[in-house]
């Protein structure tokens, strides 16, 4: 009967915790693929600033409808300044969805406004690890860096992002050496 009831526990437990998994990302792939070699061909920064912008629409579909209102609460209350409960929010966000990137860079964002660099920076290196040409995480880690006063640092991961799309306003950035 002990084990019976240990059994039941255990089913109680880690059942609703199974049924509670993100589901893979829509693939984005092939649309950064293409948006990527537009922005680089984009004739001017108008042009660039729609196709960054469809970029942004990419990064922030969420896994599911879960992960999405997790999201969206969070930027709704970071946007108030309620950092905190936008900082709350994200963390259940990537324990959910640990592969979704945009949560890590969203988080790294409330961090970021809470002057907060070593957890901004350690986010920014998780949204980048599950993907790599993210401009924005690439940036704000770059901004990160320099607010950090770590501007040596700092410098090529901003040419790694203008690599992968020219017109970003953070260019002026850049040191002259660097241009």
């Amino acid at each position: 009967m002990k084990h019976v009831l240990m059994a039941l526990s255990l089913n109680i437990i880690v059942l609703p915790v199974l049924a509670e998994t993100c589901p893979e990302a829509p693939p984005i792939e092939a649309d950064m693929d293409r948006l990527v070699a537009q922005v680089q061909r984009a004739p001017d920064q108008m042009a660039a600033r729609a196709l960054s912008a469809e970029m942004w629409e990419l990064w922030l579909q969420a896994p599911d409808e879960y992960s999405q209102n997790l999201l969206d609460s969070a930027m709704a209350r970071r946007n108030v300044a309620d950092y905190a409960a936008a900082e709350a929010a994200l963390t259940s966000l990537v324990q959910y969805c640990p592969f979704y990137a945009e949560g890590w860079n969203q988080r790294a964002f409330v961090r970021f406004l809470q002057s907060d660099w070593d957890g901004a920076l350690t986010d920014l290196d998780q949204a980048l690890k599950y993907n790599p040409r993210h401009t924005g995480a690439l940036t704000g880690k770059a901004l990160t860096l320099i607010n950090a006063g770590r501007d040596d640092e700092a410098q090529p991961v901003l040419r790694e992002a203008l690599e992968l799309n020219p017109w970003l306003s953070e260019r002026a950035l850049l040191r002259g050496e660097d241009l």
